[in-house]
Parts: C-alpha cells; sequence; structure tokens
C-alpha cells in the first residue's frame, strides 16, 4: 500500500518488519505487521488531525483497522487483506466549523504509540523464537 508519508514508512517500517510475514510465514506475524500498519496510518491521521487544530472547516480524521483485522482473521482469511478505513469524525464542531480537540488527539496518539510498541514487543518475541529454534537444530 502506497502511503501519503512514505518517509514514515521509511522511519517505522525497517525492511526486518516489512518482510516479517514471509520470513516467519505464519498468521501471527502477518496480523502483527497488519496491526502495524493500521497503528502507522493512525498516528499519521492524528498528526494531520493536530497539525490542522486550527484550520476552519477542518473535520478530525479516525482510522478503523481493528474490525476489518478481526474480520478478517475470523474469516480465515490472510490478515494482510485487512485495510484500514479512514473517516471523517461526526463531532460536533466548534463555531469556525472545525471538531479537532487536542485532548482526545494527545490521547489517540499516546494509546497509539503505545499499542505500536505492545505490537513491536510481540514481534520481537516471535524473532527470539525464531533465532532459538535456529539455535537448536
Amino acid at each position: 500500500m502506497s502511503s501519503a508519508y512514505p518517509e514514515v514508512d521509511r522511519v517505522l517500517f525497517p525492511v526486518a518488519i516489512r518482510v516479517a510475514a514471509a520470513v516467519i510465514g505464519d498468521v501471527t506475524s502477518s496480523a502483527l505487521k497488519a496491526a502495524l500498519d493500521g497503528l502507522a496510518q493512525r498516528q499519521r491521521v492524528t498528526a494531520d488531525n493536530i497539525a490542522n487544530i486550527n484550520t476552519p472547516g477542518f473535520l478530525a480524521g479516525r482510522v478503523d483497522f481493528e474490525s476489518s483485522l478481526r474480520g478478517a482473521i475470523a474469516g480465515g482469511d490472510d490478515p494482510a487483506s485487512a485495510n484500514a478505513v479512514v473517516a471523517r469524525s461526526l463531532e460536533p464542531t466548534n463555531t469556525n466549523g472545525n471538531n479537532v480537540n487536542l485532548d482526545s488527539e494527545t490521547i489517540i496518539a499516546t494509546e497509539t504509540g503505545l499499542r505500536y510498541q505492545l505490537a513491536l514487543n510481540a514481534l520481537d518475541g516471535k524473532y527470539n523464537q525464531l533465532r532459538t529454534a535456529l539455535r537448536t537444530q
């Protein structure tokens, strides 16, 4: 998937993460990569929201990838087929037509960062298992 922010992809997705599903080849790795992709998209949208906090008529974006990922896993499909959906928030607007709330965006950014770190830790655990298995051969 091509990103509107390719420089972020280079920072957030080192080559090892991009090919995790191909290297290990299991559903868990594929789901972790899909989750990392969705969380990165949420972080980009949140940053865009904060950057436009004073832009008249700007409506905050919201990213949902969890529903698609959950459905792909439950249906036995490849988790990589899960796509993040970006929609504009329907929350009430200020007098200038903008509905970005800095407190909400800060909480979303913090939570997203923590979830991203958790997914990276899980992926690191998968790599540790692979390293251990290779050493015991």
